[in-house]
């Protein structure tokens, strides 16, 4: 039973990879990229088909027999007997989308979601044209008595005819495991014409030798009619890199004749030797060999990353205790620190490349979001991703899900204009939302923008007014009516629609955010659309810091965000008409932020000067100086959530533990930032 279960996550697994090609290439063939090519619609024809025979060995009915519809159709398209239209195209997509939920629901032990199934399947009945049914439906394979110790005889096919191929077939493992059956092309093989089969037994072990994970048989097919190489390639398309397979002309006593390709044909193989691959055109080169790749449970990647965290923290412990017992300066202790370090660094990059996954499921998984949201609220909207291959850790991965399926609603319901309103603001009536990531400043920037009217900040304040959120008398800049957008139960829906208008929104969609120690940002021109950003840490494991003092306590910035340091005497510091202080750059006034007053540090009143100032930059561009008393360190440190024990504390955005033995908070950026009211301020008149 617990081989089963194995062999069941297994199969839900390979799902996963089976499901992304084949939506990848239903898109191609949607856009018209993908309709000419024959290699297109093979692809999504062994996705399909692969999904389904590994269903049939877990008695998954549902899953199988939705399948095997989407297979008939898919047939038709590739045998030519269907042409791809826009309305087969939306079909195929939507099968494609419920093959996905089937999948899922069967690896939950739910029930199909029958009202959307049942509408895939009036879809894929209306292009299903009957002539792509299962030759097995037809085929009856009759027991044939076997001594597996005699002699290998071929069948007696007549008199000489060069009207006959030999076909030796020899699966591998991995054709059975992905739901490939050698009765199946060979009952495929019967289509063309007369044949008969006869097993190769000779490789078989005895029965006490036996390996369940070992193909014992092959088979020598040998077919009459006038099919053609082409006919009989295709039909073993499918399992291709899977099993051993030469087709030559002519019956197996006959001496081979040339193949029509121009390419000579093997010699047929021993009865006890595995077959020859197929032969290729000189100027098809065979394909490059797929990486080796082996599933590793993420719960052990997990424990890996702690253990690299610990690694950290202990060599960081070790380079301190050395540096306290003046052992530091000792050439053979610091090169091999110094090593400890290197490896260190090298290992926590491999864990957490191990751990990285590119975006492009969760983007391929929101065009549909997209289509669904288009479909319910009547309006015509097309997605543009980039930087789909941006690699993010698999646990934000998981976690975005939600996010950005919220936030992709939000902009086909709330963002694009009906197709009225478009054309008379001379917009084209399709909408566009653009989907984009990219790494910056060490963190990840996904973007979600549309080119719908923008944010009516007016009509959101009204809202605002008239739910209590905000008070009549309340003077508030662009940015703050943006983020009434994300309190509790706002919603600009006066109805409740199957997209929104529940308020249950962009708060919810900030907070999973946040908990990810990543943020949400706005930028909106009233009729040119909206853009919403993400910013997200690459990983949630290890950063690399710079270690700050001030009024005896110890912090960390992320390295990333720091753009300059500076000695207090190197710099030139303003103080505005409120009290405020900026800092001279060449750029402009910088804004500042002393630490210690920011945190309580120091009695109000009592500014200090400060021995030091660092200037961090947001994922916007825009900057901040922050003050402290000196820079101690730059090391990599092991981030340490502290909600659980201390909630969300404005400024700090985890915590860490130092060589020392010391726990150091590690500040947020982007909050303090935020705290100063950042950008430079434009300087026109110089600086003494």
């Amino acid at each position: 039973m617990a081989d089963l279960d194995e062999l069941r996550t297994t199969f839900f697994e390979e799902c996963e990879d089976l499901l992304d090609r084949l939506g990848s290439g239903l898109r191609e063939l949607a856009g018209g990229a993908g309709a000419g090519p024959d290699d297109t619609v093979h692809a999504v024809f062994r996705a399909v088909h692969s999904i389904k025979g590994g269903a049939g060995a877990f008695g998954l009915d549902d899953l199988v027999g939705f399948a095997h519809l989407f297979e008939t159709v898919l047939d038709g398209l590739r045998a030519g007997r269907t042409a791809m239209s826009p309305a087969l195209a939306e079909d195929l997509l939507r099968a494609g989308d419920m093959l996905d939920d089937l999948v899922q629901a069967s690896r939950d032990g739910a029930p199909p979601p029958a009202e959307s199934l049942a509408r895939a399947v009036a879809g894929l009945e209306r292009h299903a044209d009957g002539d792509g049914d299962d030759p097995l439906d037809d085929f009856v394979f009759e027991p044939v008595a076997l001594q597996l110790d005699a002699p290998d005889t071929a069948p007696d096919t007549g008199a000489a005819d060069p009207a006959i191929w030999t076909i030796d077939l020899a699966p591998a493992a991995a054709m059975y495991m992905n739901g490939n059956e050698p009765a199946a092309l060979i009952a495929a093989l019967a289509g063309l014409g007369p044949l008969q089969v006869a097993a190769r037994t000779q490789g078989v072990v005895p029965l006490a030798g036996f390996d369940i994970d070992d193909p014992q048989l092959a088979w020598r097919i040998t077919l009459a009619g006038d099919a053609d190489r082409a006919a009989i390639d295709h039909l073993f398309d499918f399992v291709e890199g899977l099993a051993r397979i030469t087709v030559t002309r002519g019956a197996p006593d006959m001496a081979p004749q040339a193949d029509p390709t121009g390419s000579a044909p093997p010699a047929a193989p021993a009865a006890d030797e595995p077959a020859a691959a197929p032969p290729r055109p000189a100027a098809q080169p065979a394909p490059a060999a797929a990486p080796a790749t082996v599933r590793v449970n993420l719960d052990r990647v997990d424990r890996l990353a702690n253990l690299v965290g610990e690694l950290v923290i202990t060599e960081s412990v070790l380079s301190q205790s050395l540096a306290a017992a003046g052992l530091a300066s000792n050439g053979e202790i610091a090169g091999g620190l110094d090593r400890m370090r290197h490896l260190a660094g090298e290992i926590q990059e491999s864990v957490m490349a191990i751990r990285a996954q590119p975006l492009r499921p969760v983007f391929q998984r929101m065009e549909r979001v997209l289509r669904e949201a288009a479909q319910a609220t009547g309006k015509s909207a097309r997605l543009v991703t980039t930087g789909a291959d941006t690699e993010v850790d698999k646990t934000v991965i998981e976690r975005l899900v939600d996010p950005l399926t919220h936030m992709i609603r939000n902009a086909v319901d709330h963002g694009l204009e009906d197709a009225a309103t478009r054309r008379a603001a001379g917009k084209p009536e399709e909408g566009t939302i653009t989907l984009t990531a990219a790494h910056r400043s060490g963190r990840v920037v996904i973007e979600i923008g549309d080119d719908g009217g923008g944010i009516n900040r007016a009509r959101v304040r009204g809202i605002a007014e008239d739910k209590g959120l905000v008070s009549p008398d309340a003077v508030l800049a662009p940015s703050e009516i943006d983020a009434i957008l994300f309190m509790p139960g706002f919603s600009s829906k006066a109805e409740v629609s199957a997209v929104s208008g529940r308020g249950v929104g962009l708060d919810v969609v900030q907070r999973e955010i946040q908990a990810l120690g990543g943020r949400v940002g706005i930028a909106s021109s009233e009729g040119a659309g909206s853009a919403f950003t993400i910013s997200l840490p690459l990983t949630l494991a290890v950063l690399d810091g710079m270690v700050i003092e001030f009024c005896g306590q110890t912090m960390v910035l992320p390295l990333a965000s720091v753009v300059e340091t500076m000695g207090r005497a190197d710099t030139t510091i303003r103080t505005t008409g409120t009290g405020g202080r900026m800092l001279a750059t060449p750029g402009g006034l910088v804004p500042m932020i002393d630490l210690a007053d920011r945190f309580g540090l120091r009695p109000p009143d009592t500014a200090g000067d400060p021995g030091v100032l660092v200037v961090i930059e947001g994922d916007d561009g825009s900057l901040v100086a922050v003050t402290a008393d000196r820079i101690l360190d730059q090391r990599q440190v092991v981030i340490k959530s502290v909600e659980d024990h201390c909630g969300a504390v404005p400024g700090i955005s985890a915590a860490t533990i130092l060589g020392d033995g010391r726990i150091a908070l590690i500040l947020d950026p982007e909050a303090l930032l935020h705290a100063a009211g950042a950008g430079p301020v434009a300087f026109a008149g110089g600086i003494a």
